[in-house]
């Protein structure tokens, strides 16, 4: 038997979208159930996001503490942001969000891992990538505003941070599966044999 993830569909009678908010919707589909059964199903409609783990030498990840209002938390992150538009890049996506939120250039890029982040209840897909070979990118500093305004940047060992999601003190999703991912290469086939940056991704298809 192969653990694997597939796609399949099932069917949908009708659709709505009662809410449209500034990046995200909402959408309301009937779905037919195995039986014949006829249900309604709400979830979130996202962009899809990226996320990047930047490694530095020292073997230290760059996190950043930021305040998430649904949550009323303020949480240890890695840099992350939305896919801008349809198709885009997600390399590129994730070189700009490292460049705005840390002002830090990367050399190599692999993927980390693909991962839905919420699949009961909205579509967001993240790709987590693995960035090394850091630097201090060139040029102005991004100007921040809203909840980034208040943003802390810090740098933290990577066993640092698997002890506190391991005690239940991290808990930002793309933190705790970027890191834990991290452990696991490492413990695998090594760093050098995940993913190139541009390797396919399904769920959020784009043009290299």
């Amino acid at each position: 038997m192969t653990i694997k993830d597939t796609p399949e569909e099932w069917e949908v009678r009708a659709t709505g979208t009662p809410f449209v908010g500034n990046k995200t919707s909402v959408r309301t589909d009937d779905v037919v159930m195995p039986d014949g059964t006829v249900v309604h199903r709400d979830y979130q409609v996202h962009p899809g996001s990226v996320a990047v783990l930047a490694l530095d030498d020292a073997d230290r990840v760059l996190v950043l503490r930021q305040y998430r209002h649904p949550v009323r938390h303020k949480l240890w992150e890695i840099p992350a942001g939305l896919l801008d538009v349809p198709g885009e890049n997600p390399l590129h996506a994730a070189r700009r969000e490292l460049y705005e939120e840390a002002h830090v250039k990367a050399e190599d890029w692999r993927v980390l891992t693909d991962v839905y982040t919420t699949p009961g209840g909205c579509d967001e897909a993240v790709r987590i990538f693995l960035a090394r070979g850091l630097s201090e990118a060139e040029g102005e500093r991004f100007a921040v505003e809203d909840e980034e305004a208040d943003m802390e940047l810090a740098r933290v060992p990577v066993d640092e941070l698997v002890r506190g999601v391991l005690a239940g003190e991290l808990h930002n999703n793309c933190l705790v599966v970027g890191v834990l991912s991290l452990v696991a290469a490492r413990a695998g086939d090594g760093l050098d044999a995940l993913r190139p940056a541009q390797a396919p991704w399904p769920a959020r298809p784009f043009e290299v």
